[in-house]
């Protein structure tokens, strides 16, 4: 299976990319367009996005355990069917009704095909040596915010939202999908993935229990704000001061840092444990929200490039912490476990977080934010595992 691994790696780190640009990172460049056009107010358009990502990840538990048994190749190649027609579904959408179904197709592909996806996808090809895979992946894919916000942009002043929305699904479906379906192999033996999770916990079911509940929490603090600022850091940044064409240049250099940090993480720390790269990345964009505060526009690249690097090593631990605390059996029931609670507190992200900065202002917006992420890098710094046997 070694002779697989650069073109499974360049294909997910790919596919991810389409995925991520075409559902995750719609929200901030259509949601004004889409809302005037169906006559909605953003909260409706943002509401049906949080619900979009609660669903996925209510199904992600169930994602999981199909490519734990079967591989991820075609659970993967499913999705983009999935993805493509709530695309299409989109795209010809005349009222909220339209709206609603269409995220919800969306949602479904979310669930079945973003980051655990295809980290459990790598898991079951390599097991325990995945760790450079994963980071493989998201070093690729750490460029979907800088492909999928400008393209989308431009796409939307040039020929119009509806048009641009027809570009992703035509994306998916005659790119991402044939190269999911015929360029990653099916694991040696899908079914060895299928123990329980609990025969691979770390000292006992009670100390497993509690490792899983503090990363839950983690992961879900982290992707609240991972969520919030994808749908308003352009919007949080004009809130500022900043324009709006720089706002959106800006925000365009998360996805540079992101794989800048992920070389740093492949590079520097993969010899250093999980844990130690999962405090610093909740470290960064606490520092990277309380300087923008304080100082204000004149700090919105570095605050920008923070998040970025944080919110970049973070999707790398999602994926490493349970491999190397848990081992590879059972790993994608196991991250679709823990990412269930993390895309709630995701899906109400959207809204909430918009909440806060209408009512709020930007001020207490980034409080929030650096107060989340500092509460997370204390919990991890307090945290003391037992090695795994």
């Amino acid at each position: 299976m070694q002779h697989y691994r650069g073109v499974v790696v360049g294909t997910l780190g790919v596919t991810q990319t389409i995925a991520w640009a075409s559902s995750y990172y719609l929200t901030a460049m259509f949601a004004d367009p889409v809302s005037a056009d169906l006559g909605i107010s953003r909260d409706w358009f943002f509401a049906v996005v949080s619900a979009a990502l609660l669903l996925s990840g209510l199904l992600g538990p169930i994602a999981g355990r199909a490519i734990d048994r079967h591989g991820g190749r075609d659970v993967l190649a499913a999705s983009n069917l999935v993805f493509g027609a709530g695309l299409l579904t989109m795209a010809y959408a005349h009222s909220l009704a339209g709206l609603i179904v269409a995220w919800g197709l969306i949602a479904v592909g979310m669930g079945f095909g973003l980051y655990e996806a295809a980290f459990a996808t790598v898991t079951g090809l390599y097991g325990q040596a995945a760790r450079n895979s994963i980071t493989g992946i998201t070093l690729l894919a750490g460029f979907a915010s800088t492909v999928g916000w400008p393209t989308s942009l431009y796409l939307i002043d040039t020929c119009g939202w509806r048009q641009a929305i027809l570009f992703w699904a035509m994306v998916q479906l005659a790119v991402a999908l044939p190269m999911n379906r015929f360029l990653i192999p099916q694991p040696d033996a899908p079914s060895a993935q299928l123990a329980s999770a609990a025969t691979e916990a770390p000292a006992g079911m009670a100390a497993a229990n509690v490792l899983m509940v503090v990363l839950a929490c983690v992961f879900g603090a982290t992707w609240f704000i991972a969520a919030a600022m994808a749908a308003h850091l352009p919007r949080l940044l004009q809130a500022l001061g900043v324009s709006a064409s720089t706002a959106v240049a800006a925000a365009a250099l998360v996805g540079p840092a992101q794989v800048a940090a992920r070389l740093v993480e492949f590079s520097v720390l993969r010899r250093v444990s999980p844990l130690f790269s999962a405090r610093l990345a909740t470290a960064l964009p606490s520092v990277g929200a309380a300087v923008l505060a304080v100082l204000g526009p004149v700090a919105a690249v570095p605050f920008v490039l923070l998040h970025g690097a944080g919110n970049g090593m973070l999707t790398i631990a999602r994926g490493t912490l349970p491999l190397a605390l848990f081992g590879p059996k059972g790993y994608g029931l196991r991250t679709g476990l823990l990412a269930a609670p993390a895309r709630i507190l995701q899906g109400a992200a959207p809204l909430a977080f918009g909440y806060v900065l209408d009512q709020g202002g930007p001020i207490a917006a980034l409080i929030l934010a650096s107060g989340v992420m500092g509460l997370c890098c204390l919990t991890l710094c307090l945290l003391r595992p037992t090695a795994r046997p």
